[in-house]
């Protein structure tokens, strides 16, 4: 059995950087500090930080008045700003900046009085921290289909859109496209809002999967770009599976199996992926290949404060 490793894989700088913030806050500030929902959307990494002292709350009020709070890359809204400063609490935004990016279009577009429309999954906290971003008065549409274009029923002329950072490219462009042939005069982001990291992960699974016969994924089950990259493969026709590690695998998956592909999303880190290859060569995989890829560079700068070393 051959194995064939995706390019890029695994942590985006959006996902390095939100870890390297509580990291960094702990060692600055000593345990506990508190994280506003899953810093990012892995068991692995949020049970390593949990060990060293973060503390995960869903609402702002779990938290006790003037304690260390840190927002996850997703995102979080106005409202839930407004009630962490009402704490007394030191806040460290962990908000990956492509997010933050389509937090500040939707602002924008709306003092220039437009219907913004967002095309993301009801209930992920990205889109949770999106929509949250109207002002008073106003609102975001969310759509996530086709058949909800056509359900939108809108007086102004006046429209944008918006997307969450982690859906499939090519199911989004045919959402965008189906929105331009009913509203014929939208507006479009400047720049594309589906994250580089996203994008180029989509694309390696592309590629692999043209050589693989099944898919393993690295990712947790509420991790957005990590289910993309699974239904891609299916969509090709071929049998994915997501995964949290080497344990969860079957070994059902792999009869019949020549080559396998493995990925991992961008918020799961390589220790996993190469868990996953250990338990391959000890199931008969006897290559082991790194597909070439999109390299990439990118990287966030964390908040000045957490750039000293020293503990308070």
């Amino acid at each position: 059995m051959k194995v064939l490793l995706a390019n890029p894989r695994g942590f985006c700088a959006g996902v390095e950087r939100a870890i390297e913030i509580v990291e960094r806050a702990l060692a600055l500030h000593g345990a506990p500090i508190y994280v506003r929902h899953e810093v990012v959307h892995n068991k692995f990494v949020v049970s390593s930080l949990k060990s060293k002292g973060a503390i995960f709350v869903e609402e702002i009020d779990e938290v006790p008045t003037g304690k260390v709070v840190i927002f996850s890359a997703h995102g979080v809204s106005k409202a839930v700003r407004q009630q962490a400063d009402k704490l007394g609490a030191i806040i460290y935004d962990a908000t990956c900046p492509l997010v933050t990016k389509v937090h500040k279009e939707v602002v924008h577009k709306q003092k220039q009085n437009h219907q913004v429309i967002l095309i993301g999954h009801e209930g992920h906290p990205e889109v949770e921290g999106t929509l949250g971003q109207s002002a008073q008065g106003t609102s975001v549409k969310l759509i996530e289909t086709i058949a909800d274009v056509e359900k939108l029923n809108l007086n102004t002329k006046r429209l944008s859109y918006t997307t969450q950072t982690t859906l499939s490219t090519d199911d989004t462009q045919q959402i965008v496209d189906a929105l331009k042939r009913k509203f014929p005069e939208i507006e479009s982001p400047q720049k594309d809002d589906i994250c580089y990291a996203t994008q180029n992960r989509q694309d390696a699974v592309k590629t692999l999967m043209q050589d693989s016969d099944v898919l393993l994924v690295l990712g947790s089950n509420n991790s957005s770009n990590s289910n993309r990259l699974r239904e891609i493969a299916e969509k090709m026709h071929k049998n994915a599976y997501l995964i949290d590690g080497a344990k969860e695998i079957q070994t059902s998956w792999l009869e019949g199996a020549n080559t396998v592909g493995v990925t991992a999303g961008a918020s799961a880190p390589e220790i996993l992926v190469q868990e996953v290859v250990d338990y391959l060569r000890n199931h008969n995989a006897t290559e082991i290949i790194e597909i070439n890829g999109t390299k990439e560079n990118v990287r966030f700068p964390i908040p000045k404060p957490l750039r000293q070393e020293k503990k308070c």
